[in-house]
């Protein structure tokens, strides 16, 4: 018994000291206008899709409460050129909500801090490249309206 107990302790004070995992990246979300909703994240490869990545299967995808810090965390990320599209929900309908049908009513970053002007920004503004280990960002949550 108490052998098992030793055993488990040990294996339990491995894992605490395991480093962080590998092939992730992690994002800082800064200056929401408040804590309502959610903040949506969407991280893909396709160009051809930005940045409505929500059609790419392939996409690593999460929702998080919004608050005063953000960080949102995507583990497993093979190499490759991605771009990542958040949208802070605060009415959490699952769209991103529009005035006049054009202009948004909540919030929205995209890595890099790619410019958004009459339209969202292209890929190859937002796209960063992501190798082995951690890539840590920080992006900008902002508001038109």
């Amino acid at each position: 018994m108490k052998l098992a107990a030793l055993a488990l302790a040990g294996t339990a004070a491995t894992l605490a000291a395991a480093p962080a995992t590998a092939d992730e990246v992690v994002i800082t979300v800064t200056d929401l206008r408040s804590s309502k909703g959610v903040v949506r994240a969407c991280m893909t490869t396709r160009e051809d899709i930005f940045p409505k990545c929500i059609k790419d299967p392939g996409a690593h995808r999460t929702v998080v409460p919004a608050g005063d810090k953000i960080v949102i965390r995507f583990t497993g990320v093979k190499p490759g050129n991605y771009a990542i599209a958040l949208l802070h929900d605060e009415n959490d309908n699952g769209k991103a909500d529009r005035a006049l049908g054009m202009m948004p009513k909540e919030g929205y970053g995209f890595s890099r801090d790619a410019p958004v002007k009459m339209a969202p920004p292209k890929f190859s503004d937002a796209v960063f490249s992501q190798g082995k280990g951690t890539n840590r960002m920080t992006i900008r949550m902002r508001y038109f309206l």
